[in-house]
């Protein structure tokens, strides 16, 4: 059955389009490549999808930039010389916008002024009057901000010593305390076999007369029945 002929017409269905550009891209590489090996020509191709995707082949005896001199060299043209103009004209704008502002940084600076009109100067005061405004506002919120903190820390010092004060105050008023032993219960209140049980007091330093001939000042007492 002999095949239909193909419609030459964009392929609507993106899916289909794709598989289509990849199946004759590299039908399109493959016959390059043949004209390469079978006629000794130099192939340079470059493709684009619509995705942007870029593909190219170079034959293996060239590259592609040698294609492209030897394409300018056989027309006399050089493709490059409106792109190098076109460079060459945004690198001049560039520097007169950076003189620019050069010069504006020195007039804020007090400098470059004896060509400005009233008007010009009066501008000028008026954005540096607007500039040192918000410096200003600016440093103060920065000042507010560590006062703040600073008073929290003073807060939380007052806090502690306050505290401390109180733990002591507590220190003086029972200078008495019974003594912990790490949890040895058997030894406060009695063993568990029937011994004697007995309780030890710890006394403060504040009470030299208690303990003023030296040694520990843990003294046992035997608890009452």
């Amino acid at each position: 059955m002999a095949r239909g002929k193909i419609q030459i017409k964009l392929i609507e269905n993106s899916t289909n389009r794709q598989v289509t550009y990849s199946k004759r891209r590299n039908g399109l590489f493959k016959k390059a490549n043949e004209l390469t090996v079978l006629c000794d020509a130099r192939v340079s191709i470059i493709m684009f999808s619509t995705t942007g995707k870029l593909h190219e082949f170079i034959s293996p005896s060239t590259t592609t930039k040698q294609v492209i001199d030897q394409y300018q060299k056989t027309l006399g043209i050089d493709i490059w010389n409106t792109h190098y103009e076109k460079m060459q004209e945004q690198l001049k704008q560039l520097k007169e916008v950076n003189r620019n502002l050069r010069k504006e940084i020195r007039r804020r600076m007090g400098d470059c002024l004896n060509d400005l009109s009233i008007e010009d100067l009066g501008a000028l005061e008026q954005e540096m009057e607007s500039s040192v405004t918000l410096i200003r506002d600016r440093k103060y919120r920065v000042l507010s901000n560590q006062i703040d903190t600073s008073r929290k820390k003073v807060r939380n010092v007052e806090e502690i010593h306050k505290n401390l004060l109180h733990e002591l105050e507590s220190l003086k008023e029972d200078p008495y305390g019974l003594v912990d032993n790490g949890g040895d219960y058997d030894t406060l209140i009695g063993y568990q076999n029937g011994g004697p049980r007995i309780f030890a007091l710890r006394l403060q330093p504040n009470h030299p007369s208690l303990h003023s001939g030296g040694g520990s000042d843990l003294t046992t007492y035997p608890l009452l029945d």
